[in-house]
């Protein structure tokens, strides 16, 4: 029981649990998801939607509908904008196989809000047990305007058999043998606690300008930071949100995810401050954990919603939902594999250069 491993994602597609039409690539698979890619053309809508029992995401579409448009030479979507995507992969689950999809962390770091949905879907980023159909990419850029074309990988899915969630009582005990968070031990309540970085006078934080060019997806290590983001630095440890805005800032606490678990960021409270941390918030195993235990910081995608708000160095902004794997993977985040966060500080996406 628990979330599916590398292994046993390539054993699913051989039997034809998840397949496509175009062949899927070993670079796709992770070693607890499979990156899912943009098919062939994309729809603009004039809302985002669900589709709800008994109907399709093609039966709405008549409804919501703008137009549709290729992206084979590649296409921008444009900010501000719904526009919703078919992806290459479906699925035909078994009854007691669930698949959960999240953004990757590059596209959160975009502050690009991708969900998946279903046929007959009454959640977003949820699809039951036993579904068999298509899936769909729902795209709101929501900063900068981005280049894509078909192939792109913007969010992973990832299967789960039975409970995987660790209660508080596993999660104390798994921390006792291996340091999860950080100066967190003792902050253990419906998940691992983790605050904001705010200290020093150097550069504490990035915050997405308002008016800028196209982002290509397909380009890496390309942009100047500066030509994008505005530099954030701390007043006596405390920044002030400005509603609206986005902006890229790391946590405290290195981050430890051991080869047989999983970890996904989560909300804090509500109550706690007027913001919404991280999109993409799945870590793989073996995300931070190596010989030195010292872990890798977890860099927070923070929005801020109607009133302008102070965020305070070491205060508490989200917790890690630790999940138990069905098997260790045969291959772990950054060993052997493309692993673009790994070790990161404050890091923006793979797509701009160092500053």
């Amino acid at each position: 029981m628990g979330v599916l491993p590398s292994q046993r994602l390539r054993a699913l597609m051989a039997q034809g649990v998840i397949s496509a039409d175009l062949e899927i690539g070993p670079g796709q698979v992770q070693p607890a998801s499979l990156d899912l890619r943009l098919g062939q053309f994309a729809v603009r809508v004039r809302a985002s939607f669900l589709a709800g029992h008994g109907r399709t995401i093609a039966d709405r579409l008549a409804t919501f509908e703008m137009h549709r448009f290729d992206l084979s030479g590649g296409a921008v979507l444009e900010k501000g904008c719904v526009y919703l995507v078919p992806l290459m992969e479906r699925l035909s689950l078994p009854s007691g196989i669930e698949a959960v999809a999240n953004a990757k962390s590059s596209t959160g770091r975009l502050d690009l809000l991708t969900r998946t949905i279903c046929d007959g879907g009454v959640e977003f980023d949820h699809i039951p047990a036993g579904y068999h159909g298509p899936l769909w990419a729902e795209i709101c850029p929501r900063s900068f305007s981005v280049l894509v074309r078909p192939g792109m990988r913007l969010n992973q899915l990832r299967l789960r058999q039975g409970a995987a969630v660790l209660s508080d009582e596993d999660l104390r005990a798994l921390h006792d043998q291996v340091p999860l968070v950080q100066d967190a031990a003792g902050v253990i309540d419906e998940g691992l606690a983790f605050s904001v970085d705010l200290s020093g006078a150097s550069r504490v934080g990035w915050r997405a300008k308002p008016h800028t060019g196209v982002i290509d997806l397909d380009r890496i290590g390309h942009y100047a930071p500066h030509e994008f983001w505005e530099e954030i630095r701390g007043e006596n440890g405390r920044i002030i949100l400005d509603p609206g805005a986005f902006y890229i800032l790391m946590s405290r606490e290195a981050v430890t995810i051991p080869p047989d678990h999983a970890a996904e960021m989560a909300p804090y409270l509500a109550m706690v401050g007027e913001f919404r941390v991280h999109y993409a918030g799945f870590f793989d195993p073996g995300f931070g954990y190596g010989p030195a235990g010292t872990g890798s910081r977890g860099v927070l995608e923070v929005r801020c919603h109607e009133a302008p708000f102070a965020l305070e160095h070491g205060q508490v902004v989200g917790r890690l939902i630790y999940e138990r794997m069905a098997e260790v993977p045969d291959q772990l985040y950054g060993r052997g594999i493309a692993s673009n966060y790994q070790g990161q500080g404050l890091k923006l996406s793979k797509h701009f250069a160092e500053a």
